[in-house]
C-alpha cells in the first residue's frame, strides 16, 4: 500500500486489449554486411506480465501505448512474439574493459528489434535487454533479473528528466522464470529506446581485425545517422571524431554536475551518439567526494567521480586509434592522420572545462563570467569534501541562500562545521552583487540547474528490495513519479530528497549480469 502522501501513480497494468502492435521499422542497420551482427529472435519467455510502460515515451515515439500494454504487445516486449517488420539481430563489438581489451563482446543478452521514426524525426533503436542468448554471449545465459531492469529503468528515466543525453526505458516486464545469479531471482526484459547502439567498441571490433573496409562502413554509417553535418566537411572522418568528442565533453560534465558516476566506463559503454548508455553500477553520490566509487568491479578506482573525464578522454583516444585507417585514406598520409586524431583529442579537455564551469557557474547563480569564479566554485567543493556536505542538498540550498541571507542556514547545516559554509559564502555574496539579476530570479534559475531529487542510491534499494522479495512495485512506481520531475520540489516529497541515514548507505553497487 502507499502512504496517504505518496504521488498519484498513472497505472498501465490495466491498459489494453489483444489489438496488434505497429512499430512501424525501417531498419538501416540490418542493411549493413552480414559480418557487423548475427542473425536471430528472442528466445520466449514462460509467462510474461508488464511491469511498467512508459506511457509518455511511447507517444513520442508515434506508438500505440495501449497496443503495446496488450498480451499481444507484452509477448512482443518479453521476447516471445517478433513484431511485424522486426529484423531481429545481435550487434557485434569489441571493447576494453578496465583496460583490459577484448576483441570480441557483442550482444549477449539484447536482441535489436529494429528502428522507428519517432515524432521529433529522429531515428531510434528499440531494443529487448535480457532477451536470451546469443552467439556473443560467451557462455552466459542471456537472461536479466528483475533488480538491475527496474534499476536502469529508473536512474535512465531520472537522466532524462535532468536534461542528460541518454538511452530510455520504454517498458519492464517479468517474464515468469529464474534467473541463476549468487542466488534464483526473478527474470525480465526491458525495452530500451536509444538514438544508436553504436558504440566506440563497435569501432575497435573491425579496428583489431584490420577490416578497414568495415571500420568505413561504420563510419559513413554513424556519419549518416549522428552527423550528418560531417558528410559536407572536406575531412568528414575527422568531422565525426570531432563530434563525438565534442558530445561526450558534454555528457561527462552533465554527469558530474549531478554527482552522477558511471561505474563502468568501458569502450563498449561509450556511445557514439553522445548519450549515457548501461546503468549497471552507477550511482547519485550523496556526500561530495572526488574519489567516490560505488561499483563492486573497479577495484582500482578507474572510474570513480572525478576520474570520469580522464577515462573518456582514454576511451575516445581509443576511438581516434580505431579511425586512424579511414583518417589516412582521407589525410593521404598516416603522419598527418596521426596528427589530425591527436588535434581532435587536444580539444577534448577545453570543451569539458568549458562545459564543467559553466554549469557549476549556473549553480552558484552567475549568469556572467568574471575573473576568480573558478576559485570560488572549487573552493566550495573542497570545503564540501572537508565537511562530508550531501553534493545536491548543498546546492539545491544555496539556490534560497541566493534570494537572501536567510536561506543560509539550510545549508550550513550541511557541513560537519557550519563555519567552514560561513567564510566562503562571504565572497560569494561579494560576487552576487556584481550580477545584473534580482536574488529571486538568480534562485528560479538556479533552481533549474540543481535539482531537488536525485534516485538516492538507498531509494532505489528499497524500491528494488520491495519488487524482488514482496512483487510489489509501488514504491518503484513512487520513486519513478518523483525522480521523473527532479525540479519540481515539494514538502510532501521531503522523504526522497533526504540522504540515507547511517544504517541505509548503500556502499556498493553492482553490475547485475
Amino acid at each position: 500500500m502507499s502512504s496517504p502522501d505518496a504521488p498519484a501513480i498513472a497505472s498501465t497494468a490495466t491498459l489494453g486489449a489483444d489489438c496488434p502492435v505497429r512499430f512501424g521499422f525501417e531498419n538501416t542497420y540490418a542493411r549493413l554486411p552480414e559480418h557487423f551482427f548475427a542473425r536471430l529472435d528472442p528466445t520466449p519467455v514462460a509467462a510474461p506480465r508488464l511491469v511498467k510502460l512508459n506511457l509518455e515515451l511511447a507517444r513520442n515515439l508515434g506508438l500505440d501505448a495501449e497496443a503495446l500494454a496488450s498480451p499481444h504487445g507484452v509477448e512482443i516486449l518479453a521476447g516471445s512474439r517478433v513484431a511485424e517488420g522486426a529484423e531481429p539481430l545481435a550487434q557485434a563489438y569489441a571493447g576494453h574493459q578496465f583496460g583490459h581489451f577484448v576483441p570480441q563482446l557483442g550482444d549477449g543478452r539484447t536482441n535489436l528489434l529494429g528502428e522507428v521514426l519517432g515524432r521529433d524525426g529522429v531515428r531510434y533503436d528499440i531494443q529487448l535487454k535480457g532477451s536470451g542468448p546469443t552467439p556473443f554471449s560467451r557462455g552466459g545465459d542471456g537472461r536479466a533479473a528483475l533488480g538491475p531492469v527496474l534499476r536502469e529503468y529508473i536512474v535512465s528515466e531520472a537522466m532524462a528528466a535532468l536534461g542528460v543525453p541518454t538511452t530510455r526505458a520504454l517498458a519492464a516486464v517479468t517474464t515468469g522464470e529464474r534467473v541463476l545469479r549468487e542466488t534464483a531471482l526473478p527474470g525480465a526484459v526491458l525495452t530500451r529506446v536509444a538514438a544508436s547502439h553504436l558504440r566506440v567498441g563497435t569501432f575497435q571490433y573491425f579496428a583489431t581485425r584490420g577490416d578497414t573496409e568495415g571500420t568505413r562502413r561504420l563510419a559513413d554509417y554513424a556519419i549518416a545517422r549522428h552527423y550528418p553535418e560531417a558528410a559536407q566537411a572536406k575531412q568528414p572522418y575527422r568531422a565525426l571524431l570531432d563530434g563525438v568528442i565534442a558530445r561526450q565533453a558534454q555528457l561527462v560534465a552533465q554527469w558530474l554536475l549531478f554527482g552522477f558516476i558511471h561505474g563502468v566506463m568501458n569502450t563498449d559503454n561509450t556511445s557514439i551518439s553522445g548519450e549515457t548508455i548501461d546503468y549497471g553500477p552507477c550511482a547519485f553520490m550523496e556526500a561530495y567526494d572526488p574519489v567516490k566509487v560505488f561499483s563492486s568491479i573497479d577495484h582500482y578506482g578507474r572510474y570513480a567521480y572525478g576520474n570520469q573525464p580522464r577515462a573518456m578522454l582514454w576511451n575516445l583516444t581509443r576511438l581516434a586509434e580505431a579511425l586512424l585507417p579511414v583518417l589516412e585514406q582521407e589525410a593521404g598520409d598516416g603522419e598527418t592522420a596521426l596528427a589530425s586524431a591527436k588535434e581532435a583529442l587536444a580539444a577534448f579537455a577545453p570543451q569539458f572545462e568549458g562545459a564543467y564551469a559553466a554549469g557549476l557557474r549556473r549553480k552558484l547563480g552567475l549568469s556572467t563570467e568574471r575573473e576568480g569564479d573558478e576559485a570560488l566554485v572549487q573552493e566550495l567543493l573542497a570545503r564540501m569534501a572537508a565537511n562530508r556536505a550531501d553534493f545536491t542538498l548543498t546546492f539545491r540550498r544555496l539556490c534560497d541562500a541566493a534570494a537572501g541571507p536567510e536561506g543560509d542556514e539550510g545549508v550550513r547545516g550541511l557541513f560537519a562545521d557550519p563555519g567552514a559554509y560561513d567564510s566562503w559564502a562571504v565572497g560569494w555574496r561579494r560576487r552576487l552583487e556584481e550580477e545584473p539579476v534580482s536574488g529571486q530570479a538568480r534562485a528560479a534559475a538556479m533552481r533549474m540547474a540543481s535539482p531537488a531529487f536525485i534516485p538516492r542510491n538507498h531509494r532505489v534499494e528499497a524500491a528494488l528490495d520491495a519488487a524482488i522479495r514482496r512483487q510489489d512495485f509501488q514504491p518503484f512506481e513512487e520513486l519513478l513519479e518523483v525522480v521523473s520531475r527532479p525540479y519540481e520540489e515539494k514538502p510532501v516529497l521531503e522523504r526522497y530528497a533526504a540522504p540515507a541515514r547511517p544504517e541505509e548507505c548503500v556502499l556498493q553497487t553492482f553490475c547485475g549480469t
